[in-house]
């Protein structure tokens, strides 16, 4: 056995609030359905009627994008190598605002215009080329699966600290989980994107309550901030034995800016490439609505800031986050932290709010790439004239089938591979960000010039990451920073991908347009991408565009 005690007060509890949000999820099936059409569309299954209001969508939002493994990892982060890789994910939560309020608004608009479900939905409206939205499917899902899997990590960290595996019993470790993925997928594949809408609002209530907690309280049991950034600095400033460097970074110095700075940036940029970013934005039933968010929804990056801060007061208490093999996983702190702690109830409460902030997300990615693949490769390449209700039926299906691949991954293979991987997805969803977004403001980008641009950014990007290696572990894929070809200049990988990437584009777009390449048709509107809820969708508009009208036909390249 692991030498763990199972703490059966805070087992109680997260195991009862499960079962609540596990029981909301299924009476969610009922709530706002259509009587016409139940959940029988993507529509309705797939972005819950299209009608949630800003509250709804403002706690839908912060379950989508801060997440269980956000709640982990974060001060993980901060425990284990300081501010560069956990600090900055603050200021890029400030940064993607304005990304939303801008960009995000006017995706709502012209996809409410012409029914699009995903982003690649738009792209290839916009451009006329399903390979073209193939690219940004295929991304999106790929990118998106190792996402899921790191919810599924969140959940095995509290699971592991509540005593519950062993290193010796493998069905023992993992049947918790098995039984969390059973009923997250029945709920999902029953309810869709209304069951993690309705449970957002518990969960982050739950986590409100416990960061405000452990925020104040902590301070005052540990001496004051004063003597935890203290013990922070010193235990940062010591020196690794196996790299002959500082084990972490305090304050970022001005040799860490370059990557300070692009990590925030590439992610904010990135964050909303995300499928289930896009799904929870166009859920919404406004365009005000998005934009409204974007006012409000910095309260989450203040919470964000104090949970980043729980890192540090790790450090002070001496937290001891011991995985089963005996190994120091930084994973486990934020859930060490709160058992050692606090009353065992409390800690219950926290352990279930990040237990349930995994639920919520996974549902999200989940439901987001089973609609790409339904909608950009089922449809666009296999079945042209699928109908709505067999639509919604597939997407179903490949829910299920993407939550299967996320809980093999997690159970077969080592935690670090699923860190590898999502490290990638941050790499490669940011190179579908000059066909998304700049389709959103002008049509000068030639469809064959943004999807050599998109492979040349994707084929950059996992060989840089694959070249940087892990100064003590030796392997590859051991950061997402590194420099930029030819110069001692490090920054975030997917930061200069993006920009070969967008200069490729560029270039071949101006020399296909010299060649006079022939242009796939736009079937977007300038009006489109200002359309408000009180427009009319262009399948009542615009009876002779079928593509536009849900099911119907895709583009041809």
């Amino acid at each position: 056995m692991n030498g763990r005690d199972i703490n059966w007060i805070a087992l109680v509890i997260v195991v009862l609030l499960f079962v609540v949000v596990a029981v909301m999820g299924f009476l969610a099936a009922r709530w706002r359905r259509s009587a016409e059409e139940g959940l029988h569309s993507l529509d309705e299954w797939g972005l819950g009627g299209r009608g949630f209001g800003t509250w709804i969508t403002w706690f839908l939002l912060g379950g989508d994008l801060y997440t269980a493994y956000t709640f982990v990892a974060v001060p993980a982060a901060m425990w284990a190598t300081g501010a560069v890789s956990g600090f900055f994910a603050v200021p890029y939560t400030i940064v993607l605002y304005p990304i939303i309020f801008i960009i995000m608004s006017r995706l709502w608009s012209v996809s409410h215009r012409h029914g699009y479900v995903t982003s690649a939905d738009f792209v290839g409206g916009r451009y006329g080329s399903r390979w073209l939205s193939l690219a940004v499917a295929v991304t999106g899902i790929v990118a998106t699966m190792p996402y899921i899997a790191l919810q599924l990590v969140g959940i095995k960290a509290v699971l592991t600290v509540l005593g519950l595996g062993s290193p010796d019993n493998v069905l023992l470790t993992d049947l918790p989980l098995i039984l969390a993925f059973v009923v997250l997928a029945a709920y999902t594949y029953t309810s869709g994107l209304r069951a993690p809408a309705m449970i957002a609002v518990v969960k982050d209530l739950l986590i409100y309550l416990a960061v405000i907690v452990a925020i104040i309280y902590l301070p005052i049991k540990f001496g004051g901030w004063d003597t935890i950034f203290g013990a922070a600095q010193q235990k940062l400033g010591t020196v690794n034995q196996a790299t002959g460097k500082p084990a972490g970074v305090f304050i970022p110095g001005t040799a860490n800016f370059s990557a300070y700075w692009s990590l925030a940036l590439g992610s904010a940029m990135a964050l909303f490439m995300y499928p289930h970013s896009v799904t929870a934005v166009l859920a919404s039933k406004a365009r005000n609505t998005i934009r409204r968010n974007a006012a409000i929804l910095p309260l989450y990056s203040l919470m964000l800031g104090f949970l980043a801060l729980l890192g540090f007061a790790a450090i002070k208490a001496g937290t001891k986050p011991v995985d089963l093999d005996g190994s120091v996983n930084p994973q486990l702190v934020v859930p060490q932290l709160f058992l050692d702690h606090f009353p065992a109830w409390f800690a219950g409460i926290a352990l279930a709010a990040i237990a349930i902030g995994a639920l919520v997300p996974a549902a999200i990615m989940s439901i987001a790439a089973a609609n790409m693949f339904t909608r950009n490769i089922y449809r666009d390449f296999i079945r042209p004239d699928v109908d709505p209700k067999t639509e919604a039926k597939v997407s179903k299906i490949v829910s299920l089938v993407v939550k299967v691949g996320a809980l093999v991954f997690v159970i077969a293979m080592d935690q670090s591979a699923a860190i590898n991987m999502q490290l990638l997805g941050g790499i490669w969803i940011l190179q579908t960000f000059p066909a998304v977004v700049a389709g959103l403001y002008t049509r000068w980008f030639d469809r064959w010039a943004l999807l050599a641009g998109w492979a040349a950014g994707i084929v950059f990007g996992t060989v840089s990451a694959y070249n940087v290696i892990n100064p003590v572990t030796k392997a590859h894929f051991g950061g997402s920073v590194a420099p930029i070809p030819g110069t001692d200049f490090s920054v975030y990988i997917a930061v200069s991908a993006f920009a070969l990437n967008l200069a490729i584009a560029a270039v071949l777009t101006l020399v296909l347009r010299a060649l006079k390449v022939r242009t796939g048709e736009d079937l977007t509107r300038p009006t489109d991408y200002a359309a408000d809820e009180t427009d009319p969708k262009v399948v009542q508009i615009e009876k002779t565009q079928h593509y536009t009208q849900p099911g119907g036909p895709s583009p041809v390249a």
